[in-house]
Order: C-alpha cells, then structure tokens, then sequence
C-alpha cells in the first residue's frame, strides 16, 4: 500500500517569516504522524529559509514512522543525513537559489557522482532515491547508480492533469514500469493534491509512497491538520 510521508517544509516557512517558535515544527511532525502520516518528510536547504538542520536534528529521535530527508547532497547535507541516519534519504537536483524543486537529475551524465553518494549512504543503512523526471532511461541510469528507489518529479502530471489525466500520465506510467523492471522502489512528489492523486496511484499502484508539503498545507488552513491528512490518505486508498 503506498505511504503518506507529510513534507513539513511549509510550516518551517510560516515560523520563519516571523520568527519565534509559531507554528512548532516540531509539534507539526509529530501531530502529523498522530493523524495517520506513515512518514515525515523534510527538505533542508543551504540557507535554511525554513527546514533548518537543527530541525532535522531535534525531529529525528521523536519520529515513530518513516523519516525522509530529501535535498542537494552537497558536502554539508551528505554530513547531516550521516550523522542522524533517517529511513530514507532522497537525492534531489537543487540549485542553491531555487524556490522549490524544478527538475530531476541527470543519471546518465551524474553517474559517477551519484554512485559514489549512493554507496555512501547506503553503507550506512540508509535506503537512498533518486529524483528523477518522467524517463525511462533516467530510471535505468539510477538503478545503475546504486538507488534504491526513484522519485518521479511529478509537477508535469499535476500541471498537465486539468486537460486530459491519461495524457498528463503516460510519461510517469511508462517510467514507473521501466523503474520495476530494473528493481526499484518508487516514489513520487511535487504539486500533488486532492485533485490528482488518487486517479494516479490507481494508475500506479505499486507505488510506495508519496511525498505532500505544500497542497496539503494549503487544505489544512481551510480544513484543519488532522481532516486534511484523512482526506489524502482516502484519496490514497480510494479504489
């Protein structure tokens, strides 16, 4: 059954534009996790304008499902993921100035770089995936990396879904079997929400888990944490 694993990056945000403890991040993972989350995920940035690495380190012995920690494995990050050990570590192409996650990498040509980052964290025991865009061929590069899993960057499908949802998924379908047929697990994020997710893991089933921050944010102002994290998960098992 595919998982729900909360991005909290938002609520680090709206604490950040203010200052102080308000919303408490903290708080936020763990009464995420109360609300039926199956994993919470965090993405910390160079310049910590909202997860900081403090965060990752105070969230991390508290959690009782699956943590994920996602971003560039820059010297500092792969550093931090080795010194707190989450379940899963997820590998993402992030130029130090982007707003949000804009693209997937390169496997073919960030073969060696992404080995070497692979091995390393794996050595550790830590479950690793690549964030990949809607391509076959970038599954295979990954699997050839080492990865465990991949992450299919899905801005494309959720943009695309309004016009026709069997279009918007054709690409992701493709590269989700290409992904099973190399062994790899398969997780997938970015821009999904209400609207979309269920037709998608209908459509991919072996799906095992999904990363949500800022739709279910959203929701949660109109509808309220725990009513919000019930809907995804319904919309995740709706048959």
């Amino acid at each position: 059954m595919t998982r729900l694993s909360v991005n909290i990056n938002k609520f680090a945000t709206l604490r950040n534009a203010r200052g102080g403890n308000l919303p408490d991040v903290t708080k936020a993972a763990l009464d995420c996790e109360r609300f039926g989350a199956e994993g919470i995920t965090v993405h910390p940035r160079p310049d910590e304008r909202h997860i900081r690495y403090a965060d990752v380190r105070t969230i991390r012995p508290l959690l009782k499902t699956e943590f994920n920690i996602e971003g560039n494995p820059i010297p500092s990050f792969i550093d931090l993921v080795c010194e707190v050990v989450p379940d899963q570590v997820t590998l993402v192409p992030d130029a130090l100035d982007a707003i949000t996650s804009n693209a997937g990498w390169d496997t073919l040509k960030n073969k060696d770089f992404l080995t070497d980052v692979c091995r390393e964290f794996k050595s550790r025991g830590i479950r690793t995936s690549i964030f990949i865009d809607p391509d076959p061929a970038q599954a295979e590069g990954a699997a050839a990396c080492g990865a465990d899993r991949v992450e299919l960057y899905t801005a494309d499908y959720a943009a695309e879904y309004p016009q026709g949802p069997d279009a918007a998924i054709a690409r992701y379908l493709e590269t989700a079997k290409a992904a099973r047929n190399c062994g790899l697990g398969l997780n997938a994020g970015h821009d999904l929400s209400l609207e979309n997710l269920a037709f998608f893991i209908r459509t991919i089933p072996w799906t095992d888990e999904v990363s949500i921050g800022h739709a279910l944010v959203c929701d949660a102002l109109y509808m309220g944490l725990e009513a919000t994290i019930a809907a995804y998960l319904a919309q995740i098992r709706k048959k």
